[in-house]
């Protein structure tokens, strides 16, 4: 049995597992990271990718990472990652000499797409999007059986097309009303932070507002509080323009929604998302897009980056 090392960098950690033809997980190990100094994060990297490797030896075949960014697949140098402050660092040759061992390299997102398309909800489709919802908001899609990757890789940037330009909220990347912005785990934050006025006995309340959360505004509407369900319905409109723009954009046979906020119980999220995109759906017919939790969860990143290693690119 052939196994890989996947690699899933993220904002504030950084997880590594071994991981086998099959996409089965074995030895994932986590680090938090205090810092985004490149210097830093490679050696916290390493730290997770030897605990992984223990064992395995001559059969690790590849090591594979998903990174924030947008990055050059040909040089692996991530040329702009805005959560990390980077631009332009040789990322891959820098991890090549810590490890000793070649790497490659993609966006997180499209790791993640890579990992649920052949081993989640995606398996056995060729039109596939997968839309992860976490604090911020990504994807990727795959058409035709291949993964997009676009002209300077930088397709599947969904969290980047703007859905409210003249009342949205004012995105990380600067512009206004970006379906990152309404429908993250951050726009269902602010979602429940402008409507908060009208309900001054919310549940919510008893927790300081600088301590609030999407997983606590989710929670809220799950048992009912007014407030909680005003946010959700609020990010539920904007998150069903985004996806129905996506429909257009791919006609993806299967939508399949990862990350924390994703992982939401059907009966809140899927069911009634499903609904909502359908009514505007209008240049393909009605209820033809399948619309699920994600199966893989937060392992998706470490399989895809173990498959990209293992495989290279579908």
């Amino acid at each position: 049995m052939k196994w890989a090392i996947g690699i899933d960098l993220g904002g504030s950690h950084v997880a590594a597992a071994a991981v086998n033809e099959r996409g089965k997980i074995k030895s994932r190990h986590k680090r938090e990271l205090a810092s985004h100094d490149v210097k830093y994060v490679v050696s916290e990297i390493a730290k997770v990718v030897e605990k992984a490797i223990e064992g395995l030896g001559k059969r690790i075949v590849g090591i594979g990472i998903g990174a924030p960014g947008n990055i050059d697949d040909k040089t692996g140098v991530v040329r702009f990652s805005p959560n990390f402050g980077w631009s332009d660092v040789p990322f891959r040759r820098k991890l090549e000499k810590r490890l000793g061992r070649s790497v490659r390299i993609l966006n997180d997102a499209r790791c993640a797409t890579i990992g649920e398309y052949l081993h989640g909800t995606g398996k056995g489709t060729k039109e596939f999007a997968l839309i992860t919802i976490g604090t911020g908001l990504g994807g990727g899609f795959v058409c035709g059986g291949k993964l997009m990757l676009g002209n300077l890789m930088g397709a599947g940037e969904v969290g980047h097309h703007t859905i409210r330009p003249d009342t949205g909220f004012v995105c990380n990347c600067g512009k206004i009303g970006c379906f990152e912005a309404q429908a993250s785990g951050q726009g269902l934050l602010r979602h429940a932070m402008a409507v908060a006025p009208s309900f001054p006995y919310s549940v919510l309340f008893m927790t300081p507002k600088e301590q609030w959360g999407s997983k606590m505004v989710s929670r809220a509407a799950a048992a009912g509080d007014e407030h909680g369900l005003a946010a959700w319905n609020r990010f539920l409109v904007d998150l069903s323009i985004g996806v129905a723009n996506i429909v257009a954009f791919t006609n993806p046979e299967v939508i399949a929604l990862g990350g924390g906020v994703g992982q939401t119980d059907d009966a809140l999220l899927a069911i009634p998302l499903t609904k909502m995109v359908d009514e505007l759906t209008t240049m393909v017919p009605k209820g033809q897009t399948t619309i699920v939790r994600a199966k893989l969860g937060n392992d998706a990143g470490i399989v895809g980056s173990a498959m990209l290693a293992m495989h290279g690119l579908p």
